[in-house]
């Protein structure tokens, strides 16, 4: 990954919707090799996906940050069973004070009360820590 990659990358992550043709003309190179170097980053798993933000409070979902504490010698096995619940848009690894930390989008409190049970019961879960999400500013 070089500098060119690390600029399309800073784009991307500012809004992923840039046209190409904006990212080519910022590179001095051409659209067609910015599409390239796009399909080798997502190739190469750099670039994971794409999505919206979404300002959870206006479309009447409930979303949480939830951390989870998991016993080391389960970890991957958690992260697997953690990756076929539909509503977890995002499982990061962290250093911080949780193990995991995961965004959760269901449509009431209910059922966002519901996965956070589901994942609790979980074998290798020591605790979950959910925040929910009241606003999205940014």
């Amino acid at each position: 990954m070089d500098s060119r990659d690390k600029t399309i990358l800073k784009i991307l992550m500012e809004n992923a919707r840039t046209p190409k043709t904006k990212i080519a003309k910022t590179l001095k190179i051409t659209e067609t090799a910015v599409r390239k170097r796009i399909a080798k980053l997502e190739k190469n798993k750099v670039i994971l996906g794409y999505k919206a933000i979404i300002n959870y409070k206006t479309t009447g979902l409930s979303a949480s940050i939830t951390g989870i504490d998991v016993e080391p010698e389960k970890l991957w096995r958690v992260i697997s069973e953690l990756k076929e619940i539909e509503e977890i848009k995002s499982i990061m690894l962290t250093t911080g004070d949780h193990m995991i930390m995961l965004e959760i989008v269901s449509e009431s409190v209910d059922d966002l009360s519901e996965i956070h049970k589901k994942i609790e019961k979980m074998d290798g879960v020591k605790r979950i820590c959910p925040a929910i999400i009241l606003d999205v500013l940014k």
